[in-house]
């Protein structure tokens, strides 16, 4: 009998806990250091920053499960659980022997995987008594995603948008608007930070680092006030995990285990989450599963980055994090994959990679928008820019398939919709879009800003 074309769980399945990978990892991603002292960050410095409890989750590395807030479960219940989905129509058209699942994250307002941590941060914001909130946000995702949160647990929020995004996409600064977040174009003139980069870069299409360097700002001078990320940190990998988690209940009850996991790659969220539950049988050392992380050729930080400290913001105002960064003063092209042009990688998927338990590949956009364009004719769903870099690495290992004949297993995260990004779209059938990748003079210029760090 073959499989369902989608898996549900039932309202009840909702995982009641989050699973920090962390807990499993026989060797702990460095710590983060603060910039003046160059000591480990501590959770008095975080709390500077973040709010509470998220500090205290972002240097949680032994707590194997951590509760979901009913609250935060009771938000989640209007979205999830999400669909687990049997590509059938694209194995056909491949000819491949391969099975292909994906799990699909955009059955919500802001179309993607982020309403998982934005739900848990505002909530916890709200907890603790804050009134505002500040953040960053590259394609939009994230800002619609943690606008939509701050609007139901009654919160304050200011977005900082990467302007070339922001150009890209007016109709998602429109819907932040309507969830009654200020949106900002980042660089601004609104922060010291922002007049700063203008003036060495007055045109600048900006940067998630340099959007997080204004947000930041904007957070520590404003009273009550706390700065929220849509990705890279350990705690939004925590909250993330409940994608992998539904995924591994899914998969389990049709009896199959994937072969190969695939997710798109900017800062590590969606990617982080959809690996945690297979991670840890790897980790565990009872599975030998292949997990692939997927970044554009224009914003390469896993496959051609180096493995150092660096700052997490173009303003060089964050705590310095190890990981596999191209340099905090790397501007990337305006390309279309927006929410992945961030110039440095979670740590915790840093150090996996670098501890030989990921591989990672870089695709330049226009074979991204082939394998977009592919999907949505056989599965229906237009899917966003960086989801699709998923979808050609899927494409590309079903292929392999067919070459060799073998039965294998891939399963790929449909982190979001593309409805707002129909400007990609149509550049691409236009036959105008083009690649860049950056040169290793364009590389070196961002590597030698690196911190010295010992």
């Amino acid at each position: 009998m073959s499989a369902p074309y989608r898996i549900y769980l039932d309202e009840d399945q909702i995982p009641k806990k989050w699973y920090n990978v962390r807990a499993d990892m026989s060797e702990q991603h460095d710590p983060c250091l603060n910039p003046a002292t160059g000591q480990p960050v501590t959770l008095e410095d975080l709390k500077h920053v973040f709010c509470d409890e998220l500090a205290r989750q972002e240097l949680d590395a032994t707590t194997r499960y951590i509760d979901i807030p009913e609250p935060v479960r009771e938000f989640y219940k209007m979205f999830r659980p999400a669909p687990m989905t049997r590509a059938y129509n694209l194995e056909k058209a491949l000819g491949t022997p391969a099975k292909i699942y994906y799990k699909f994250e955009g059955n919500n307002t802001s179309g993607s995987h982020k309403l998982n941590s934005a739900a848990a941060q505002v909530y916890y914001a709200k907890e603790q008594g804050l009134t505002s909130l500040t953040t960053e946000t590259g394609a939009g995702q994230w800002g619609t995603a943690l606008s939509m949160a701050s609007a139901f647990f009654g919160v304050d929020l200011t977005v900082y948008m990467v302007r070339a995004s922001a150009e890209q996409k007016p109709y998602r600064r429109s819907v932040i608007e309507t969830f009654g977040a200020d949106i900002i174009p980042s660089p601004s003139n609104t922060t010291d930070v922002g007049r700063a980069i203008l003036k060495e870069h007055p045109h600048t299409g900006g940067s998630l680092g340099c959007a997080i360097s204004e947000a930041v700002e904007k957070a520590v001078k404003t009273p009550n006030c706390r700065y929220v990320l849509g990705s890279v940190l350990n705690q939004v990998l925590l909250h993330q995990s409940i994608i992998g988690l539904e995924s591994k209940a899914a998969l389990d009850s049709i009896d199959e285990y994937p072969d190969i996991i695939i997710g798109c790659a900017g800062g590590g969220s969606n990617l982080g989450g959809l690996i945690s539950s297979y991670m840890q049988d790897t980790l565990k050392g009872t599975s030998d599963t292949r997990f692939i992380a997927v970044e554009p050729a224009s914003c390469p930080s896993l496959t051609r980055g180096r493995y150092a400290y660096d700052f997490c913001d173009t303003g060089k105002i964050t705590p310095l994090a190890r990981m596999y960064t191209l340099g905090s003063q790397f501007m990337p092209s305006a390309d279309h994959a927006g929410g992945l042009r961030y110039h440095g990688m979670s740590p915790i998927l840093s150090k996996l990679y670098h501890d030989g338990y990921m591989e990672a590949v870089a695709v330049p956009q226009t074979k991204v928008f082939e394998a977009a364009v592919m999907f949505a004719k056989h599965e229906t769903i237009l899917p966003a820019p960086e989801s699709a870099h998923a979808i050609r690495t899927a494409i590309d290992e079903a292929l392999a398939c067919k070459k060799t004949g073998e039965e294998k297993t891939i399963l790929f995260g449909l982190s979001g919709t593309g409805y707002f990004d129909m400007q990609a779209y149509s550049s691409y059938l236009a036959g105008s879009m083009a690649d860049y990748v950056p040169s290793n003079q364009e590389l070196d210029l961002g590597f030698s800003h690196l911190p010295n760090v010992g």
